[in-house]
């Protein structure tokens, strides 16, 4: 029998790899249609009557153990389908490992993999395997030596009677032409169940309000002032009031370019947003969906096309709410919250400068704005602002206790509910209050960061109650402007602190010359590949794998993935389409600041951690009215908490700042905390001290 269009049923066990898992199907069958399903969205006794309907079943991998019913859900019972049910099964990982469970399997923890041994030519991220019964009905077809360290590994097995394989499609289409097995013909009725395929077209939206030709154009004049910086600016548009809101995005170093500084107004509308407030009241229409309306509804026909930002929404986006696009409880929901987890503000005025060509760009999305002329008659009048700085004392993480903390996370990697989790641990920096005009004000603070520490993707943002300070070397996700928008990322995993001898060679070999450095880059790599295909489908591509790049203080091991839209599956040519924002949603929190699978390690890291993150570990950055938008992980920053609605002014002021790594089962407690500590030393000159 001639299977023409093949039906896959993906078993999703919340695992960063599925969609990647995926697009290697549609690699080796490309006119198959793949449904993706979670482990626990059925009972077997619910999927049963929709099997017939499939060719075949993958079940992919996750974290967890195959002997927890609650880690795999309805798989366990897929392995035990009576014959005229049965259906080709392909076992991935933890589908490979609940089979042979299935099957008389004995379940085993692997020791430390990769330790002592030379080039390899293939990762393993899994902490279990299983020993085959002897005898029994499931067979060995692969496996790898380790040695003395774990003998040997299965790595692919298949049932003697049954048609669960590892050579899979190929063996499935024999099995379905020897049992005369067809596959039963799709109906809504299914798809209702099911759910509508992996790279299905959207749904069609709503037009917008405002046709494409009524809608104003980006008010733009261009001056060459190669001299020009973004403090300077700032200076100009009244940064030292404390009292008021102000956002820049500052590309102070390589490869940042274009920095951004916004003219507020007492009109200019903030939006905030506390997920575990407002969550239960938006009903369907969640906050994303909200934003996307919004920013349709402010798009323009044209602004300056060498400008990346014409106007629009700047603010910051807090890990927590990237936790509850994950859907995972936060373990301190009833606490009060201080930061809102959305905090952003429209930008109609700003002020562009472009480091590369010398360019400064004035600009108003509001028609014959006298702003414009006043803003360039005061730019070229203007002269660099000093720096001035107060040192407080800075108390951090106790050591003993992180150390714990680390030592936890390696078990619960070594039990397979983790590949890799990214610890983190706050410190907090409190100092009496002082006077503006002695130079200590947030903005100074963030010009001797900026001077101390110049990064490609540094903030200043203050919008109330939150100030941020950010010297922030790593993109989250920038968007290109529609039509076929490009999606990319730069996610950094492994740092050398810079110092006397530390050269390009001796990083690049401290680095790339360590297997738990590459092994924490790659499964974040593997992560942002999943959330990609998640949403633009099969063309998703590696740029760059673990190039060692050079900033101010460290040198930093950094990945570049892109993912393009597929015109045939999405409505790319659709400068409106919300699937930008359902990219930044899927996307959150940042997988480098959680580890993977992301789900699983975000909810073990809620009982590992003691503090909510707040904007630590979130993103800032822009969203355009062009549609293009570009967000940095909130990392090597710290921000402070300004209650303005106390009578009676605080004496003091109390900054927080976060750090961590990635814990993976190669990572040593000490090289974990003394990793934290270089990363703590990027951000505390902004307050004139360092650490030891």
């Amino acid at each position: 029998m001639a299977i023409e269009t093949p039906r896959l049923l993906l078993v999703d066990s919340y695992d960063s790899f599925t969609f990647n898992l995926a697009s290697l199907c549609k690699q080796a069958m490309p006119n198959c249609i793949i449904y993706i399903i979670k482990n626990d969205a059925f009972t077997i006794s619910e999927l049963l009557p929709f099997l017939p309907f499939f060719s075949a079943i993958v079940v992919g991998p996750g974290p967890g153990s195959p002997e927890k019913d609650e880690d795999i859900g309805v798989i366990k019972d897929l392995w035990n389908l009576t014959e005229h049910l049965l259906i080709p099964i392909f076992g991935v990982c933890l589908g490979l490992q609940s089979l042979g469970v299935a099957h008389g399997a004995e379940l085993r923890r692997l020791d430390v993999l990769f330790h002592a041994v030379g080039m390899v030519e293939a990762v393993r991220y899994h902490s279990l395997h299983v020993v085959l019964a002897k005898g029994g009905d499931v067979q060995e077809l692969a496996w790898a030596d380790d040695g003395a360290e774990n003998g040997r590994v299965v790595m692919a097995v298949g049932h003697t009677l049954k048609p669960f394989w590892a050579n899979f499609w190929r063996l499935a289409r024999r099995w379905a032409r020897k049992t005369g097995r067809q596959t039963m013909p799709w109906n809504t009725a299914v798809e209702t169940a099911i759910g509508r395929p992996w790279l299905s077209p959207p749904l069609p939206s709503p037009p917008l309000s405002t046709p494409s030709e009524s809608r104003p154009a980006v008010t733009t004049q261009v001056l060459e002032m190669p001299s020009m910086d973004a403090a300077t600016v700032s200076e100009l548009f009244g940064v030292s009031d404390e009292e008021s809101p102000f956002v820049m995005l500052d590309s102070a170093a390589q490869p940042g370019r274009f920095s951004i500084v916004g003219s507020l107004m007492q009109t200019s509308l903030q939006i905030t947003y506390f997920a575990l407030i407002f969550r239960k009241t938006l009903g369907r229409r969640d906050v994303w969906t909200w934003l996307a309306d919004f920013m349709a509804g402010k798009r323009v026909r044209e602004g300056h096309p060498d400008v990346l930002f014409w106007g629009g929404l700047i603010g910051v986006l807090s890990y927590e709410l990237g936790i509850e696009s994950l859907d995972v409880t936060l373990s301190n929901e009833n606490h009060h919250r201080q930061h809102p987890d959305l905090n952003l503000i429209f930008v109609e005025r700003s002020v562009v400068i472009d480091s590369l060509t010398g360019r400064v760009f004035v600009q108003s999305l509001i028609s014959d704005d006298p702003w414009i002329s006043d803003t360039v008659s005061i730019l070229t009048k203007a002269s660099s602002p000093s720096i001035k700085a107060v040192a407080p004392v800075v108390r951090l993480p106790d050591r003993c206790r992180y150390i714990a903390r680390i030592n936890q996370a390696k078990e619960r990697i070594f039990a397979g509910d983790s590949y890799e989790l990214c610890l983190t641990a706050r410190t907090s920096i409190s100092l009496p209050k002082v006077f503006p005009t002695d130079g200590s004000t947030s903005w100074r603070r963030y010009q001797t960061l900026r001077s101390k520490n110049p990064a490609p993707y540094s903030a200043y943002i203050r919008l109330h109650p939150t100030t941020l300070l950010s010297s922030s070397p790593e993109r989250f996700l920038s968007t290109s402007r529609p039509p076929h928008p490009v999606f990319h990322l730069r996610p950094i995993k492994g740092t050398v602190r810079k110092a006397p001898g530390i050269t390009r060679t001796v990083a690049e070999a401290a680095l790339i010359g360590s297997p738990k450095e590459v092994a924490e880059n790659l499964m974040i790599v593997d992560l942002i590949r999943h959330d990609l295909h998640a949403v633009v489908g099969e063309d998703v591509q590696v740029k760059q794998f673990c190039g060692v790049e050079e900033y101010e203080t460290v040198w930093q091991l950094v990945s570049v993935i892109e993912g393009r839209l597929e015109p045939s599956t999405h409505a790319a040519s659709d400068p409106d389409s919300q699937l930008g924002w359902e990219m930044l949603r899927k996307s959150l929190p940042p997988g480098s600041m959680t580890g993977a699978p992301k789900k699983r390690s975000v909810e073990i890291l809620q009982t590992l951690e003691e503090h909510e993150r707040g904007i630590y570990s979130g993103v800032c950055g822009y969203w355009c009215v062009g549609g293009g938008s570009d967000w940095s992980v909130t990392i090597r920053s710290c921000f402070k908490f300004e209650d303005r609605s106390n009578t009676i002014p605080c004496p003091t002021e109390t900054w927080d700042l976060g750090a961590g790594g990635a814990i993976t089962a190669l990572s040593d407690a000490e090289a974990e905390w003394d990793e934290m500590i270089v990363k703590l030393k990027s951000t505390l000159p902004a307050f004139g001290v360092s650490c030891t």
